[in-house]
């Protein structure tokens, strides 16, 4: 992995659905941790396990999430889309890793965003409980109607 200070929000590397759901089902879910940056659409559920640090709260959490996921091997941030927000947050938190940690430290983990974030997530992972918890599918067919 290249170091945190040479990555872009273009080139950082994205992380399939489909990927995710094999990772939190493995038998070692323990390696991967979810942080979901969503704001006030938070609501109607979210990936089962994954911690909620709200953007605009983020600046303030990094220090304390650095040191909380030090030895995960993978991180992956997720927002709605995962067009902005999670991103963003994902390329904060790999910088202040650096940072802390040194360059070194940083290479043993991988952060990753979430391909299509939590709307794609829950339109195919939504009603497995397994997976997602705290799901209310009719939030998502109204949120749906929005775009």
């Amino acid at each position: 992995m290249s170091s945190a200070t040479s990555l872009t929000i273009a080139t950082l590397p994205r992380m399939s659905r489909d990927a995710l759901c094999s990772l939190l089902l493995a038998s070692v879910p323990t390696q991967v941790a979810v942080v979901d940056v969503r704001d006030s659409d938070h609501i109607g559920g979210h990936i089962h396990s994954s911690m909620w640090v709200p953007s605009a709260t983020l600046d303030l959490h990094l220090p304390e999430l650095v040191r909380t996921l030090q030895n995960k091997e993978k991180v992956v941030f997720h927002c709605a889309y995962s067009q902005q927000r999670g991103p963003s947050a994902a390329l904060r938190y790999a910088r202040e890793r650096e940072q802390t940690l040194g360059i070194e430290e940083s290479k043993k983990q991988e952060v990753f965003v979430l391909e299509g974030g939590f709307v794609d997530w829950q339109e195919k992972y939504g009603n497995d409980t397994r997976l997602t918890e705290a799901y209310v599918e009719d939030i998502w067919k109204e949120y749906g109607s929005f775009l």
